[in-house]
C-alpha cells in the first residue's frame, strides 16, 4: 500500500514541511523569491499526476531537491545551521547551497525516464538530453539570480545571490548541477523503469 500511494504520502508531507517551514522565514523576500521554483514543480507534477505517473524512485529524486531547496528558502541558504559540515570538512564556506544545485542535477533522471517510457527517445539520447536539460537549467538559474540579486540590490538580493564572497560560486553552482546530472544517469540504466513498462505491457 505504502508503494502504491508513495507520491500521494511524499506529496502530503512535503506540503506540511512546507507550510511550517513557511512561518517566520528569516528574510521574507527571500522566502518568497526561493520558493517559486519549488511550487510551480509541485503544481506541475500535481497537474499531471493523472496523466503520466513517474517511478516512486524518481519521486523520491525529484522531493529530494523541494525538501532541502524549501529549507534553504527559510533560512537564506548562506545561512542555513549547516556548520557541523563546515567544521568536519575544513570548509572554507557553507555547503549547503552546493549540496542543493547537485540535488538539482537528480531531475535529469525523471526527464529520462519520461523520455524513454513515452517512447519519445531512446534511453542514450534520453540520457544526453537529461543531462543537457539541467545544465540548461543551471544556466537559466543564475541568470535569474544575477537578475534578481541587481533588481532587488540590498542585503536581500545578497542574499538571494548566496555567492558568499566567491567570484566563481556561478560557475561551481552550475558544475554541482551538472555532476548531480552525471551521477543519477547510470542510476537509470541500473533500473531502466522504461523495462518495466515494456514488460508489464506484453503480460
Amino acid at each position: 500500500m505504502v508503494q502504491r500511494n508513495f507520491p500521494q504520502l511524499l506529496a502530503a508531507i512535503f506540503v506540511l514541511f512546507f507550510i511550517i517551514l513557511g512561518v517566520s522565514p528569516v528574510s521574507r523576500e527571500v522566502w518568497i523569491a526561493e520558493v517559486i521554483p519549488v511550487v510551480l514543480v509541485f503544481v506541475i507534477l500535481v497537474l499531471t499526476f493523472n496523466k503520466f505517473r513517474f517511478s516512486n524512485l524518481a519521486y523520491g529524486l525529484l522531493a529530494f531537491w523541494m525538501f532541502w531547496h524549501t529549507i534553504g528558502g527559510h533560512y537564506t541558504f548562506a545561512n542555513v545551521p549547516f556548520g557541523f559540515v563546515t567544521e568536519l570538512f575544513g570548509f572554507e564556506r557553507n555547503h549547503f547551497d552546493r549540496i542543493g544545485h547537485f540535488s538539482i542535477g537528480f531531475y535529469a533522471y525523471p526527464l529520462i525516464e519520461l523520455l524513454t517510457r513515452k517512447r519519445w527517445g531512446g534511453p542514450v539520447v534520453a540520457s544526453f538530453l537529461g543531462v543537457f536539460f539541467v545544465m540548461s537549467i543551471a544556466a537559466g538559474y543564475e541568470i535569474i539570480e544575477w537578475w534578481y540579486a541587481v533588481a532587488e540590490g540590498g542585503e536581500a538580493g545578497m542574499e538571494f545571490l548566496g555567492s558568499q564572497g566567491d567570484i566563481w560560486d556561478a560557475q561551481k553552482d552550475m558544475l554541482a548541477d551538472t555532476l548531480g546530472a552525471l551521477s543519477v544517469t547510470p542510476l537509470f540504466w541500473l533500473v531502466r523503469p522504461d523495462r518495466k513498462d515494456q514488460e508489464q505491457s506484453e503480460q
